[in-house]
């Protein structure tokens, strides 16, 4: 895998767990104020789950670049 695949590679990763980890822990605001939204959440916490994110798709993404590198997933075409 070079370069731009493992950046390619992280970069999906990173979205895909981003979106799994977005609703963790958000709770509605009980008494909105009026013109704002009822279903905001109260604390979004997205610095947090930024770096949760983060981290977690280095490591998956570590993992998937050394299930490829020992070719135990070949994405070669053998005849």
């Amino acid at each position: 895998m070079n370069w731009f695949t493992g950046i390619l590679v992280y970069t999906m990763v990173w979205c895909v767990v981003f979106l799994t980890v977005l609703p963790f822990g958000v709770r509605r605001t009980e008494n909105p104020q009026p013109g704002h939204e009822a279903g905001a959440p109260e604390r979004p916490m997205l610095v947090r789950k930024v770096l949760v994110t983060t981290l977690l798709a280095a490591v998956i993404s570590v993992g998937i670049h050394f299930f490829i590198e020992q070719d135990w997933i070949s994405f070669r075409v053998t005849p």
